[in-house]
């Protein structure tokens, strides 16, 4: 299903990292892992084939590929909470490189952050693995690639959303993080009123008694400083927000407010980001201890 997506829809390149390095990591531990290996790519390729057949042959091709890498459009707009947008306060990204050299650093940035995950799940593929590669990879396709729009955080947001029960603080933090990102999409769209209402009645859901009690089992595994972070986070983002609504930003500072979310955000991630590539890591320490108890056992 993956496959089909990749052709024709750029974000499900989001995921692509931790599909391949799950599979490829599962492949060559079985009996015959060239065998293995092979149908891999022949299902991959194969299917890539069958996508893009009805455009080989035509001249639309061209506006396909443009359209899943739009280059012309600048490698970020607006004030998403990626690292091209936060760090462009500083550096001025579009007036020093022309697009196709931010394209280059932007791929090179991306696959060396998703770079450690997709290591560590082909060296010891496992289901939470993979969830945590799931996330790693997405989030690192947020916080570096071209051209990443608002709502993309959404991504990482749903396997975050998977390790609930095993990770309640980075499902907070990323909740959060989401939220606060997508204010300035939903203030210009006209959904100030849903976003506030939905944001209370999610913080209310985590707090009211008969599900907290439930919930009890999943909040003390909490990370402590991913804790202490995202109090500080609603806390911040709050305000931030607040200030967005009631007070008009000084004339040569237009869009400060969307500026300071964006750098509260992006600190945030980055912080939730190596987090979980720490829990990812951990979780291969843990497995190969597993199976060193069992060789010893035998």
């Amino acid at each position: 299903m993956h496959d089909l997506n990749l052709p024709l829809l750029q974000m499900s390149a989001y995921y692509a990292p931790a599909f391949f390095a799950y599979l490829f990591g599962k492949s060559i531990r079985k009996k015959n892992p060239i065998f293995e290996v092979m149908k891999l790519g022949v299902a991959v390729i194969g299917t890539f084939l069958l996508c893009w057949w009805p455009f080989l042959h035509s001249r639309t091709a061209e506006a396909v590929l443009l359209r899943l890498a739009p280059l012309q459009r600048g490698i970020f707009e607006d004030y998403v909470a990626n690292f091209w947008c936060a760090s462009s306060l500083v550096v001025k990204w579009k007036q020093i490189f022309p697009n196709t050299v931010l394209a280059y650093l932007a791929l090179f940035a991306t696959l060396v952050s998703f770079l450690p995950s997709v290591v560590q799940q082909i060296r010891s593929p496992s289901h939470r693995g993979f969830l945590l590669s799931l996330f790693n990879s997405s989030l690192s396709f947020y916080l570096f690639s071209y051209q990443v729009h608002e709502k993309s955080i959404l991504l990482p947001l749903i396997p975050a959303s998977l390790l609930i029960l095993e990770d309640f603080s980075l499902y907070r933090g990323m909740i959060l993080c989401a939220m606060f990102s997508m204010f300035p999409l939903l203030r210009r769209d006209g959904l100030v009123v849903p976003y506030i209402a939905t944001f209370a009645l999610h913080l209310l859901l985590l707090n009211v008694p008969f599900l907290e009690k439930s919930l009890s089992h999943v909040k003390e595994r909490q990370h402590p400083s991913l804790k202490y972070m995202s109090d500080g986070l609603l806390f911040t983002g709050c305000l931030i927000d607040l200030l967005y609504l009631l007070i008009e930003p000084p004339p040569r500072y237009p869009f400060l407010f969307e500026a300071l979310n964006s750098l509260l955000v992006f600190i945030c991630l980055v912080l939730i980001g190596l987090h979980s590539h720490i829990q990812q890591w951990s979780a291969t320490s843990t497995h190969e201890q597993i199976d060193a108890d069992k060789v010893k056992m035998n």
